[in-house]
């Protein structure tokens, strides 16, 4: 059973602390059955590179430009960030909705241009907790996915991965329980079914104040193949311990 746990940097950083934290993740090789990878700002994806190259962790990026080469100043597209090998980039986090304005069809342009150019696109969905408190987080996840399907269909979404990633819980501290967890997965699991996904390529990790103290029980939880974390990513030992913790997930089965 693998786990996969990937950092979110967010913008956060500079490289003297950067040099630090590479190296010690570096350092530290995930155990086998466990994929790790960081998602870092644009300017530092040549000093991530730079320094996980032969490594076993991976490194991609925070977002993509929608639109391919050409007079789109400012944007950073699928080409360049394969150029940097980013194995992954992040698409949809609930700041890009809220603070950017990101529709699910502008989320599915950028998911079709990394495809293309062969870079993993994680895609954030997830409830706000007003949606959550009046029982209307199961439209809205299905909603996001649909609108993906629709523009994307089955075969494309099928080499995407999800990160169910409650806005409520996103850099707040508050966790979502367990069981609700379970039931965000186990909805989104047979709704991208149901879109055509098959099972087996079905992959969705858990986002929202993922940290040491309570890594262990977020990997117990069914059907969640790993996790996005964020502010804990950027504290070495949080992260090597979120790591670990991956680990003997894999190893307990």
């Amino acid at each position: 059973m693998k786990k996969i746990v990937l950092g979110n940097w967010k913008s956060l950083g500079d490289t003297a602390s950067n040099a630090v934290l590479l190296a010690a993740l570096a350092a530290h090789p995930p155990a086998a059955g466990v994929e790790v990878g960081v998602c870092v700002p644009f300017p530092f994806l040549t000093q991530a590179r730079a320094v996980l190259e032969g490594t076993a962790i991976g490194w991609g990026a925070q977002n993509v430009s929608p639109f391919g080469a050409g007079a789109y100043t400012g944007e950073v597209h699928a080409g360049m960030l394969a150029e940097f090998g980013c194995r992954y980039a992040l698409v949809g986090h609930s700041e890009r909705r809220q603070l950017f304005a990101e529709t699910d069809e502008r989320i599915a342009d950028k998911i079709d241009r990394l495809l293309a150019a062969n870079v993993r696109p994680v895609v954030c969905v997830g409830e706000t907790l007003a949606e959550r408190e009046a029982g209307g987080w199961r439209e809205t996840l299905g909603r996001q996915v649909a609108a993906l399907a629709a523009r994307l269909g089955p075969e494309k979404l099928s080499r995407a991965w999800f990160a169910y990633e409650p806005v409520w819980a996103i850099g707040t501290g508050r966790v979502a329980a367990p069981a609700d967890i379970a039931e965000a997965h186990a909805f989104l699991r047979e709704r991208l079914m149901a879109l055509g996904v098959p099972a087996e390529e079905v992959v969705i990790l858990y986002g929202g104040s993922v940290k040491a103290d309570n890594a262990q029980g977020v990997f117990a939880v069914p059907g969640c193949d790993g996790a996005l974390v964020g502010a804990a990513s950027r504290v070495v030992e949080e992260f090597i311990a979120i790591v670990a913790a991956a680990g003997a997930a894999v190893v307990r089965g």
